[in-house]
């Protein structure tokens, strides 16, 4: 993959999905900055991007994603990658469903999703080293470039959807504890469970992640 290092920008998906609309982007490609004045979290809340903290988004051809992974469960499956890699290096680190990640009960970052033509693209914020107020950061000391080296390493060979499911079904259980937002209401996933295509069953209402 092709990795490019930016010093500043406003939103490293924001400068990705205006490369591939503009045709100058032809392959896989990570986009890294080392500040990101505006980067977007859920529900189109701004990410504050301290600096020191990791910033990045990439894009992959559709093509290329496991052939059984359901384009609405992307947000679960490259979330779940990057938990794995933190956790491998010592952290404990989890997944919250659909695409956030904490500490104890603390979020310290998270992912966002978008389709650009052919082009799968993501964006994750991760609290390395600092955090805002209410936020807390990774509970290991490692760099950028270590964490970005081995998630790459991980979009080389992408496991199946199937694999990584039965995985994320035991971490899914610490969602419970847990609300998440349907559109703008709070809702409660203590009695949630988890479908095989990583949506959300909830008093028989099933509910997919818009992010």
């Amino acid at each position: 993959m092709k990795t490019v290092w930016l010093k500043s920008v406003d939103s490293t998906q924001r400068y990705l999905l205006d490369s591939l609309k503009k045709d100058e982007i032809s392959s896989a490609t990570i986009i890294v900055a080392e500040e990101q004045t505006l980067g977007k979290g859920s529900r189109g809340n701004d990410w504050i991007g301290l600096k020191g903290n990791l910033f990045f988004s990439f894009c992959l051809e559709q093509s290329s994603l496991p052939k059984d992974l359901p384009l609405s469960a992307t947000s679960i499956y490259f979330s779940f990658l990057l938990k794995k890699v933190l956790s491998e290096m010592g952290s404990s680190v989890w997944m919250k469903w659909p695409n956030d990640f904490y500490i104890d009960d603390q979020k310290i970052g998270g992912t966002i999703t978008n389709m650009s033509g052919e082009w799968f693209v993501c964006g994750i914020g991760l609290n390395i080293v600092n955090a805002p107020e209410s936020f807390t950061h990774l509970d290991i000391k490692i760099d950028n470039k270590t964490v970005l080296s081995q998630y790459e390493k991980s979009l080389l060979i992408l496991p199946s959807w199937k694999k990584l499911l039965k995985e994320f079904q035991i971490e899914f259980t610490k969602s419970k504890n847990f609300s998440t937002h349907i559109g703008e209401e709070k809702v409660s996933l203590s009695d949630a469970e988890l479908a095989e295509d990583g949506a959300l069953i909830i008093h028989g209402q099933r509910i997919y992640s818009l992010r």
